[in-house]
C-alpha cells in the first residue's frame, strides 16, 4: 500500500503540522497492526517469538523473560499512545479513527463497512486534529 500525496494543508489551518512530519507520523501509525501481532505473539510461551523481542533495544539484557517484559512494555507503549490520542481526538468516533488511521481506510470505507455515524468533513477534520495532537504528544 503506497502513500497517497493529497494537497498540503494551509498552515492557517489550526492543526497544519509540515508535511514531512505528517508523513513521519502516518507511518508511525500504519505500525500499529503489526504491533498489536508482535505484542499478543510475545507471551512467554513461544520460543518463535524471541525474534520480536529482540528487535526491541534492550541494552544486552541476557534474561529472556526481561526482553519479554521490555518487547511487550515498547508494544503496548506505542499502542496505548495511539489510542489515547484517538480517546482524546474524540471518544464516540476513536475507534472509526483509529481504524482508519491505523488501516489506511478512507471515509468512503468505513461509511460503507462500519456505517460510521458522521459526515465526511467532520472526520477528515478529525484526522486533521489527531495527527496535530500525536504531533505534540511525541513531541
Amino acid at each position: 500500500m503506497g502513500t497517497t500525496l493529497r494537497a498540503e494543508l494551509s498552515e492557517k489551518n489550526p492543526y497544519w503540522i509540515e508535511k514531512h512530519r505528517y508523513y513521519e507520523l502516518k507511518h508511525f501509525c500504519l505500525q500499529y497492526p503489526i504491533w498489536k501481532k508482535a505484542y499478543a505473539a510475545l507471551d512467554g510461551t513461544n520460543t518463535k517469538t524471541m525474534n520480536l523481542a529482540m528487535r526491541v533495544i534492550t541494552n544486552n539484557i541476557d534474561d529472556p523473560t526481561s526482553r519479554y517484559a521490555i518487547a511487550r512494555t515498547y508494544y503496548a507503549d506505542r499502542m496505548n499512545m495511539l489510542e489515547r490520542v484517538a480517546n482524546f481526538t474524540n471518544p464516540e468516533l476513536a475507534k472509526y479513527l483509529l481504524k482508519g488511521i491505523t488501516e489506511g481506510w478512507s471515509y468512503d470505507i468505513l461509511k460503507a463497512r462500519l456505517n460510521i455515524p458522521c459526515c465526511k468533513d467532520i472526520y477528515y477534520d478529525l484526522y486533521r486534529r489527531f495527527f496535530w495532537l500525536l504531533d505534540k504528544e511525541r513531541g
